[in-house]
């Protein structure tokens, strides 16, 4: 019985700095993001304030490597607002959300597709509806688009990113929202530019 009752108490003891482990382990990851986007943000409104200075020498949204900063994605209806960066690696998504390589970037016409954690950035994305705004700022240019469906996907469904004629947006993140460990499909936003 007293080696029960002290084999219990081990077992609570490790359990709990598991628990704790793991705890902080999250908070690092939610503050390193915080921190991350903060910083994010103010270095891309200061190198969008001079991109607009008559004086400075013109900004593309050409993307060398995994990591640069895109933009600025947002969606008001919803109150998502994050940095994007440019690939999916997971670096880059425990920061932002990353532009999918190989897809348009905001200034050419096609698909831009934009990729998220579901448990972090894109978790709002559960509530957008058909007619929701969507804005993309970049160094040059600020775009806007309109969500034209949302569908659930299989995994293996790349369909969604594929080139397209016409100026638009794909978001896509892990689903269902509220699924612990691997979530088994995606959740796909697709919204149209804006003509403006």
């Amino acid at each position: 019985m007293a080696r029960c009752k002290l084999l219990l108490g081990m077992c609570q003891y490790i359990f709990l700095v598991l628990g704790l482990a793991a705890l902080s382990y999250c908070g690092f990851v939610l503050l390193n993001a915080t921190l991350y986007q903060s910083y994010q943000r103010r270095s891309f409104e200061k190198m969008a304030r001079s991109a607009a200075s008559p004086s400075a020498p013109p900004v593309t949204d050409q993307v060398s490597q995994a990591g640069s900063p895109l933009g600025l994605l947002e969606i008001p209806s919803i109150g998502l607002s994050t940095v994007v960066l440019e690939g999916v690696d997971a670096p880059t998504l425990r920061r932002a959300v990353g532009h999918v390589p190989g897809t348009a970037l905001p200034a050419n016409p096609g698909n831009v597709a934009i990729a998220g954690h579901r448990d972090t950035f894109f978790r709002p994305l559960g509530n957008i509806r058909k007619h929701d705004e969507i804005t993309l700022a970049t160094f040059q240019e600020c775009y806007r688009y309109r969500v034209t469906w949302t569908k659930v996907v299989g995994p293996d469904d790349t369909q969604v990113l594929e080139p397209s004629r016409q100026s638009a947006l794909t978001l896509i993140t892990c689903y269902p929202f509220y699924f612990l460990g691997a979530a088994p499909k995606r959740f796909v936003v697709r919204a149209d530019r804006i003509a403006e």
